[in-house]
């Protein structure tokens, strides 16, 4: 049987994303996402900020995130992660070190999507 498909949602700045996970406003029917993907530098309301909402929030803080972002600063990456990110990744994205982050959440939380050249079980092919 093969997996649902992903649905993505994309918030257009850090406000919009606070919205949208808390069900506000013109967000009341969304839905409550499997993984967020998050970038440092946002319009209105930084990628530390936001994070720092959703780890303080009850039902929003088991929702795992993986910062995906330009910055390679040491102390952007030791805030994402003292503020509890699963993940930090930079962009340009490495697909293939994209998806081991992925796996590498054991599935708990969610399925991996299959990237072309990946084998049946989930690992990179030669």
């Amino acid at each position: 049987m093969a997996a649902p498909a992903a649905k993505l949602s994309v918030a257009s700045d850090g406000m919009e994303g606070i919205q949208f996970l808390r069900h506000a406003g013109e967000f009341a029917a969304a839905p409550t996402p499997d993984l967020i993907l998050l970038d440092l530098r946002m319009p209105k309301k930084s990628g530390l900020e936001l994070l720092a909402e959703l780890k303080q929030d009850p039902i929003l803080k088991s929702i795992p995130v993986v910062i995906l972002t330009s910055s390679e600063a040491p102390q952007d990456i030791r805030n994402a992660y003292d503020l509890h990110a699963n993940c930090f990744i930079t962009k340009p994205i490495d697909l293939m070190g994209f998806l081991k982050a992925m796996q590498s959440l054991n599935g708990y939380w969610f399925g991996v999507a299959k990237l072309p050249g990946a084998a049946a079980n989930g690992q990179p092919t030669d």
